[in-house]
């Protein structure tokens, strides 16, 4: 019986951690989206442009 107690709270904190990984990683990744939309947009973009069209053209440019 010791043993599945502790298997339950190993799992309800594993499942825990993952959930914070996961929040962890989603702002990040968010943080890093918004920082580049900010630098196409910018620096990037040519007049009239959208950052999504900036981001395509600039994907077909570093094709060979």
């Amino acid at each position: 019986m010791a043993n599945s107690k502790m298997v339950r709270a190993n799992e309800k904190i594993a499942g825990k951690i993952v959930g914070a990984f996961g929040k962890i990683e989603k702002s990040v990744v968010g943080g890093y989206t918004k920082i580049e939309d900010a630098f196409v947009d910018r620096y990037l973009a040519k007049d009239g442009e959208t950052i999504e069209e900036a981001k395509k053209r600039l994907r077909k440019d570093k094709e060979p």
